[in-house]
């Protein structure tokens, strides 16, 4: 792999981490958001997200014939973003949301995992070391330090919670896939999954609106950035960037909410957070050995 690859390829995997650090945001700006349902405030966002996109299209009218795409693009697009949010929202009002995003939290080991099988891609050692250190860094985080017992034993809203964790790390792996479709597809999968989810609200839910400016800027800044701009750019970097590194990467980001959480007073500070700290940027680190130091025999 010459030089100039190598480089697109880095370029491609720090965009891609944008989007972690996008989903940082999530928690906090839910909160803010008030007590919209949450498959009402997925229509809202998603539609806000779509719209950005689409918005787009206005200054470059060829955009969007990139919606014409084969079903199958179409199938793994909604099927990832709509799929992910209902199948976890179902997950978290079955059990309790800590085990349900303990579980959930999964998705980036299986990532790494599967992307091994994509052409030219290649499991080593220290990826799996770095996703297994980010994977307890983030049990840190989510139990606060103090374990899961499941004392209950395993249940329906459990295997709904390993089903999001295959569901999201499936999408990201086979997005792979479909590398030459640019990510202006994001755009069509937002609108869809916005009316997919407004449907879901209607039949499911009672309508509730946000009730002051706060709550309506909330859900706008989730619709531009982790429910927006955070899949464009996610769609880019596993479509061109180093693929394990980002699902090690992507453990950053409860790590992250949590201390944003912090930072705003939603959250009292606690030992396991700077424990994580740790643990997730070191087996970051280490799963994107290859990606920080040049080795010697890609010179060429």
């Amino acid at each position: 792999m010459g030089a100039a690859p190598q480089t697109q390829r880095r370029w491609a995997t720090l965009i891609g981490i944008t989007a972690v650090l996008m989903w940082a945001t999530l928690a906090a700006l839910s909160a803010a958001s008030g007590r919209v349902p949450p498959f009402q405030l997925t229509a809202m966002t998603f539609l806000v997200g779509g719209m950005v996109g689409a918005a787009s299209w206005l200054f470059r009218p060829g955009a969007v014939r990139v919606l014409k795409q084969d079903w199958r693009v179409w199938a793994l697009g909604v099927g990832g973003l709509f799929g992910y949010h209902a199948v976890y929202f179902s997950a978290i009002r079955a059990i309790p949301a800590v085990e349900a995003s303990l579980i959930a939290y999964l998705w980036p080991l299986f990532m790494v995992v599967f992307s091994s099988f994509l052409p030219g891609e290649r499991l080593r050692g220290h990826h799996l070391i770095g996703v297994v250190l980010g994977l307890m860094g983030a049990a840190l985080v989510i139990t606060r330090g103090e374990g899961l017992g499941f004392a209950g034993g395993l249940s329906q809203g459990h295997l709904l919670a390993f089903a999001c964790a295959f569901i999201w790390a499936g999408y990201s792996v086979l997005s792979r896939r479909f590398a030459g479709v640019s990510s202006d597809v994001v755009a069509g999968f937002c609108l869809v999954t916005a009316v997919l989810a407004g449907l879901t609200h209607l039949a499911t839910e009672t309508t509730v609106w946000p009730e002051t400016l706060r709550q309506w800027l909330a859900v706008l800044g989730l619709g531009l950035f982790p429910v927006g701009a955070a899949f464009y750019v996610w769609d880019f970097g596993v479509k061109r960037g180093d693929i394990m590194v980002l699902g090690a990467a992507s453990y950053l980001s409860p790590l992250l909410s949590t201390l944003v959480l912090v930072a705003v007073g939603l959250a009292p500070a606690h030992w396991s957070v700077w424990a994580a700290c740790l643990l997730i940027t070191a087996g970051a680190l280490i799963a994107a050995r290859d990606m920080l130091f040049k080795r010697r025999g890609n010179k060429n």
